[in-house]
C-alpha cells in the first residue's frame, strides 16, 4: 500500500522500491540570474542550446534554458523553486504544501495528479518546455511524458552518497534551467548550515551523541516505525552534524530506510530520539505508541529525550529542507 503523502512515490508501506539507473549531466555552460544577496549582480541568462545527459543516460536537448517546467516529484519541485523557477505544474500540490514548508511554492501551479500517476492530459495542456521526473516514476509513464515535452530524469536516491546525489541533481536541473549560480549559492548555504549546526552541537557537549530519527504509520491498528539509517539522506546529514546514528538495522540500498516495530526500539538504549509527523496524517508516536507499555519503558522516553520536529520538513528534499532539518535537530537537542 502506498503512502503518497509521506513516502517516496515508488514506496510500499514498508519497503521503498529500488532504483536501477544513475548517471550525470553535461551541458553547454549557461549563466543565471542568481539573487544579488547570494551571488552578486545577476548576469544575463544564456540563450542555449543546451544538451544534457540525465540519470538514465538519455540525452536531453533544449533550444534554450527551460522556463515552463513541470515537476512530477516533490524533491525536484523543491529544487526548481530553490533555483528561482516557478513550476507551472506540480504533482499533489496540497501534499507538497503540507510536507515541504522549507521551500514554499511562490506561484499557483496546476495540480497534475499524484506523484506516481501524473495526468498526461493535464500536463499536455500546460505546454511545458521541460518535465523533470525521477527514476521512481515508471518508464511507461516517462515514455508518455516524452511525447509531450523533453523529460529530464534524476535519480531519486542513493544510499551510498545521498548528499552528493542531492547536489548533483540540483546542478543538473540548474543547467537545464540556466540557474547555475543559484545552485552554487544554495550549496554554499547548505555547507555553511551544516558547519554551524556541528559547531552548535559540539558547544553543547553533544559531539558524537547517539541519535536516532524515524517516522511511523499505522496500518491495521499496528504501528510500523521507519528508521532512517546511516544510508538515508537524513542519516547523512546527521553525520555531517557530528551525530552518531544509533540505528543498527540495515536500510535499503537506495533510500537507506528500514522497518521495525516498537520492540525494535529497545536496541537504541539511551540514544536521543526525534521523529517527524504531520497534521495531515497524524502522529502515531503521540496518538498510539504513547499508550504502549514497551514504548513507555524505553530509556529515552523515560528521560524525556523524545522530540517531534516541526511539521513541513521533507525528509527526501533538497538543500533547503536539509537546512531546516538541521535547525530543528539542533534546537531539539540543545534546548
Amino acid at each position: 500500500m502506498r503512502r503518497p503523502r509521506l513516502t517516496p512515490t515508488a514506496a510500499a508501506a514498508a519497503v521503498v522500491a529500488a532504483l536501477a539507473l544513475t548517471g550525470c549531466g553535461t551541458t553547454h555552460p549557461a549563466a543565471d540570474a542568481a539573487p544579488t544577496s547570494a551571488a552578486g549582480p545577476a548576469p544575463a541568462t544564456a540563450a542555449g542550446p543546451i544538451t544534457l545527459t540525465d540519470a538514465t543516460g538519455t540525452t536531453v536537448k533544449l533550444d534554450a534554458p527551460a522556463t515552463k517546467v513541470v515537476g512530477t516529484e516533490w524533491n525536484v519541485v523543491e529544487d526548481l523553486v530553490t533555483l528561482g523557477v516557478d513550476p507551472v505544474g506540480v504533482a499533489d500540490v496540497k501534499g507538497y504544501q503540507a510536507w515541504d514548508s522549507a521551500v514554499p511554492l511562490k506561484n499557483s501551479p496546476r495540480d497534475i495528479g499524484t506523484r506516481g500517476e501524473p495526468s498526461m492530459d493535464t500536463i499536455a495542456t500546460l505546454d511545458p518546455d521541460l518535465i523533470v521526473a525521477t527514476t521512481d516514476l515508471t518508464q511507461s509513464a516517462v515514455a508518455q511524458l516524452r511525447k509531450i515535452a523533453p523529460v529530464l530524469e534524476v535519480r531519486s536516491a542513493d544510499a551510498a552518497d545521498q548528499i552528493g546525489l542531492m547536489t548533483r541533481n540540483l546542478d543538473l536541473i540548474a543547467r537545464a534551467t540556466g540557474t547555475e549560480q543559484r545552485a552554487a549559492a544554495a550549496e554554499r548555504a547548505f555547507d555553511t548550515k551544516m558547519a554551524a549546526g556541528r559547531d552548535a552541537l559540539k558547544a553543547a557537549g553533544l559531539a558524537g551523541a547517539r541519535y536516532a530519527f524515524a517516522d511511523a504509520y499505522v496500518q491495521s491498528n499496528q504501528v510500523s516505525i521507519r528508521p532512517y539509517t546511516g544510508g538515508s539522506l537524513i542519516g547523512a546529514v546527521n553525520e555531517r552534524l557530528g551525530l552518531e546514528n544509533a540505528w543498527t538495522v540495515k536500510g535499503d540500498k537506495d533510500y537507506g530506510l528500514a522497518t521495525t516495530d516498537v520492540e525494535g526500539l529497545t536496541g537504541l538504549g539511551d540514544a536521543r530520539f526525534t521523529y517527524l509527523a504531520n497534521a495531515v496524517d497524524g502522529d502515531p508516536f503521540a496518538d498510539t505508541l504513547s499508550k504502549n507499555a514497551v514504548w513507555k519503558s524505553l530509556p529515552f522516553v523515560k528521560a524525556g529525550h523524545v522530540d517531534r520536529l516541526p511539521d513541513g520538513v521533507w525528509m527526501f528534499g533538497g538543500p533547503a529542507s536539509m537546512e531546516a532539518y538541521a535547525d530543528a535537530v539542533v534546537a531539539a537537542l540543545t534546548t
